[in-house]
């Protein structure tokens, strides 16, 4: 039953964040950036928040510092949104699933174009 609630509480940390980081943050670093999923720990502690971020590695090295610079404002906007005993810590992570199934997916079109001239 207490996991039903941690990924309830997961998946609204992660519509939160979303709507936090596109209307709230005004830190220009920020590019186009997408929450993808959060891992929340079982006594809600602590809560992963993956990331897939377009562009250059520079611009999601910039993204990622600024989202942990505004950590502090972040955490208090989530407070204020969602009534939890206490606000969980988050911890900003790439998600590489999205860029791994492009690659797959262009390695794929390649096998299939090579098989076609053949």
């Amino acid at each position: 039953m207490a996991r039903i609630r941690v990924g309830r509480v997961g998946e609204q940390i992660k519509k939160e964040l979303s709507v936090i980081v596109q209307a709230e943050l005004k830190d220009p670093r920020v590019g186009f950036m997408t929450v993808t999923g959060v891992d929340v720990t079982n006594d809600l502690s602590l809560a992963k928040v993956y990331l897939s971020v377009m562009g250059t590695e520079q611009q999601k090295e910039d993204t990622l510092k600024a989202l942990v610079k505004a950590t502090g404002f972040i955490r208090s906007e989530l407070g204020k949104r969602i009534r939890l005993r206490k606000t969980p810590e988050l911890q900003f992570l790439f998600d590489s699933s999205i860029a791994y199934g492009s690659r797959i997916d262009q390695l794929l079109t390649e096998l299939n174009e090579r098989d076609a001239e053949q």
